[in-house]
C-alpha cells in the first residue's frame, strides 16, 4: 500500500486575511453571565462546538432559552425561575460550574452538580468556593451537589487567590457583581477570557476594573440595574497562533 504524503513547495510569501473563531472558554462563561442580564443578550462569534450545546441546555433547564443564528447566540434568561442545574448536564462538562456565581448573584442561592460528579471531590473547585465564601456565601456539599446560600446577603470583600485560577476568578467576579460594597480579587487570572467576561458584564451594567491584571476591582450594583447586552466573543488566541 502506497503511503500518503503531503508535499509543500515553499518560498511563496503569504498574504491575506483569515477569520479567527471565538474562544470556546470565553463563550461558555459569557453564556453563564447572561443569567445576570434577566433578558435576551446577543453573543456574537460563538464557535459551533458540543460544549456550547451543553451550556445552552444548562440555561434551558433553568428556564431560559437559547437560539442560534449562525455564529450568534440569542440567550434569553428572563424566564429563568430555578437555581438548580441537573447532574446529567453539569457532570458532562466542567465549565458548567461557571453558572454557580451568576445564580448566587441573581437568586442568593444555587444548587449545582459538582463537575465530574462525586468522584471529583471538592478539591478541584475549592478556590471557587473560598472566593465566594469571602462574599458571604455558605456552601454545603451533598451527594455530588454543591448547595450555596447567602443567609446574610452578599457583601464586598478582599479575596486573595492561592493560585490565579481562571474559573475561580470568573465565578468570584460574577458573584461579586451584585454584592454590596467593593470586592478586590488579588492574584486574579489574567487570561484574555477574563477581560472578555468583564467587558460583557460591564456592558450589562456591572462596575469592574482591572480585568486582565492581577488585581480586579468590582463595585457592587443592584440586581435591578443589570440588563441584557450585545457582545462579541474574543478571538481564540490558540487558533490565531496556529495561523501565524
Amino acid at each position: 500500500m502506497a503511503k500518503e504524503k503531503i508535499v509543500v513547495e515553499g518560498g511563496t510569501p503569504l498574504a491575506g486575511e483569515v477569520h479567527i473563531s471565538g474562544a470556546k472558554n470565553s463563550a461558555l462563561k459569557l453564556i453563564a453571565a447572561a443569567l445576570l442580564g434577566q433578558g435576551e443578550s446577543v453573543i456574537h462569534n460563538v464557535p459551533l462546538i458540543s460544549d456550547i450545546v451543553v451550556m445552552s441546555k444548562v440555561i434551558e433547564t433553568l428556564g431560559g432559552s437559547v437560539r442560534r443564528d449562525g455564529h450568534t447566540l440569542h440567550v434569553d434568561t428572563a424566564g429563568v425561575d430555578t437555581w438548580e442545574t441537573p447532574y446529567e448536564l453539569v457532570s458532562k462538562m466542567r465549565a458548567s460550574i461557571s453558572v454557580l456565581g451568576p445564580l448566587v448573584a441573581r437568586f442568593g442561592k444555587a444548587r449545582v452538580a459538582m463537575p465530574g460528579g462525586c468522584n471529583l471531590g471538592a478539591r478541584k473547585i475549592d478556590m471557587h468556593m473560598v472566593g465566594m465564601e469571602a462574599l458571604g456565601v455558605h456552601f454545603h456539599t451533598d451527594h455530588g451537589y454543591i448547595e450555596a446560600s447567602t443567609p446574610n446577603g452578599l457583601h464586598g470583600a478582599y479575596v486573595a487567590l492561592d493560585f490565579p485560577s481562571v474559573g475561580a476568578t470568573e465565578n468570584t467576579m460574577m458573584c461579586a457583581v451584585t454584592a454590596k460594597g467593593q470586592t478586590v480579587i488579588e492574584n486574579a487570572a489574567r487570561e484574555p477570557e477574563i477581560e472578555d467576561l468583564a467587558n460583557m458584564l460591564n456592558s450589562m451594567g456591572a462596575r469592574i476594573s482591572g480585568a486582565g491584571t492581577a488585581e480586579i476591582i468590582i463595585d457592587g450594583v443592584e440586581l435591578s440595574s443589570l440588563h441584557p447586552c450585545e457582545h462579541s466573543t474574543v478571538g481564540d488566541r490558540i487558533e490565531a497562533g496556529t495561523f501565524l
